[in-house]
């Protein structure tokens, strides 16, 4: 591809004629190695905790014409609407198959079915249940009810225990998915101003749940400014400590033995590394195309997934360049990506397989959205998508995925795509895209959805 890359407001190389729409970035670094803050430790950096309970430089100008973030403007639902029922959906691109299915009951008769998909209606107040359709594969699918959580959910987790810890502006609401029921809604110790909806509102983003269940870790975005990590004790369900991370923390993940919490900063163009039990922070700058364009730049981290073998974190970045994190060093390694399309959420298959969601081009040059399947190997296999998509979630199986079409952008659609990641039992049958065995399928459900879990 070639094109200026540009500004979410503003970056990217000049290269030819094409300037590359804004996140709100960067210097292009193109060699194997690059370097952030080498895992520097900063202290407790406001750490409180209670004794209860290739190609772009950035455009200046543009990056002055728009604000920080991914966004062209407020698309959000009016805030107190709860998640809509089913509605037909645009009608769908040659690939893909719409589905349709019932309004939600807002009643639980029965015991949620396992495998059962839920998702955060972050253009709501909303977390919808939805069936998967007949063995996950979203036809006959549909939701089932919906659940009021708190205004604009946005991340969410759930433990082994069937409660699903949701992020929303008001505080992190704990859903007893069996019985579809919210048990509380646990206020931020972080002041984040009014309750608001968007993009840019204050309140919780990323989340994510220790290993051994007994802590809850949110990203509290604070507008204008960086945000925190907070800390939430599951049992007493109250917030215990608080530390300071980045701007924007899209994304929390924890290491696979639970000492560190990552906070992916999506403004600050870093990574902060929490200790679990001190709160003492390290920041580790990733910028693989550099940091011009500040908060205008479109070419900064958003999602992260952690390697199990390693405890290295994976952020791809613009279907080109996937950084892999070493959070014990702050090294940042770059390995090629071929989507070529503006990339958000990210989840790891049983066997090692990378799926990152493609959310469409920010420039005349990029590709259109799409899943990326990459294996363990770096063979990548593209799924084309029909408009933007947001966020992840992959069968225990790995055979199927389910891509959220809330983003965080304009263009969203309410509903899940599903696609099936088997290769065609005949590989000399003739081709469908990408080798796919079937062809996505659109599932009408929620309203704007982003964050996603199964059952």
């Amino acid at each position: 591809m070639t094109g200026v890359r540009g500004v979410d407001a503003g970056g990217g190389d000049v290269r030819g004629v094409d300037v590359r729409g804004s996140d709100v970035g960067g210097s292009d670094v193109r060699g194997s190695d690059v370097r952030g803050s080498g895992g520097r430790t900063t202290g407790v950096r406001g750490s409180r905790v209670r004794a209860a309970p290739l190609r772009r430089l950035t455009l200046g100008l543009l990056a002055a014409a728009v604000l920080a973030g991914c966004t062209t403007g407020p698309t959000e639902a009016a805030p107190g609407t709860t998640a809509t029922p089913h509605t037909p959906n645009a009608p769908a691109a040659s690939g893909s198959t719409t589905t349709a299915a019932p309004a939600p009951s807002r009643s639980a008769p029965t015991p949620t079915p396992e495998g059962t998909l839920l998702v955060a209606d972050f253009g709501s107040d909303t977390v919808t249940f939805v069936d998967p359709g007949r063995g996950g594969s979203g036809r006959n699918g549909g939701p089932i009810a919906s659940v009021e959580v708190g205004t604009a959910p946005y991340g969410l987790v759930v433990g082994q225990d069937g409660r699903a810890w949701v992020a929303t502006a008001e505080g992190v609401a704990v859903v007893d998915t069996q019985r579809r029921t919210r048990l509380a809604l646990i206020p931020y110790e972080t002041e984040t101003g009014p309750v608001t909806t968007g993009e840019y509102r204050g309140g919780g983003m990323g989340i994510a749940l220790a290993p051994d269940g007994r802590h809850v870790y949110v990203g509290v975005n604070v507008p204008g400014g960086h945000g925190t990590l907070e800390v939430v004790d599951t049992a007493t369900r109250e917030v215990t400590g608080v530390a300071d991370v980045g701007r924007r923390p899209f994304d929390v993940d924890v290491s696979p033995d639970g000492r560190e919490v990552y906070a992916t900063n999506h403004d600050s163009f870093d990574v902060t590394a929490v200790d679990a039990d001190t709160l003492r922070t390290r920041r580790m700058e990733v910028a693989p195309y550099g940091t011009e364009g500040g908060l205008g730049s479109w070419l900064k981290p958003h999602y992260a997934v952690v390697r199990p073998q390693d405890g290295r974190l994976l952020l791809p970045f613009e279907g080109e360049r996937l950084a892999v994190l070493d959070p014990r060093s702050g090294k940042v390694t770059i390995e090629r990506m071929t989507a070529g399309t503006h990339q958000h959420g990210a989840a790891l298959a049983p066997d090692g397989t990378l799926l990152v969601v493609g959310t469409g081009p920010i420039g005349s040059a990029d590709e259109g959205p799409s899943l990326t399947v990459r294996a363990p190997d770096g063979e990548e296999r593209i799924v084309p998508l029909e408009g933007p998509h947001e966020d992840v979630a992959v069968s225990a199986d790995g055979s199927t995925a389910y891509v959220t079409g809330g983003f965080t952008r304009d263009g969203y659609w309410n509903g899940i795509t599903v696609v099936d990641l088997d290769k065609p039992d005949n590989l000399d049958a003739p081709a469908t895209p990408n080798n796919e065995r079937n062809k996505p399928i659109r599932l009408s459900a929620g309203n704007r959805p982003l964050g996603i879990a199964i059952l």
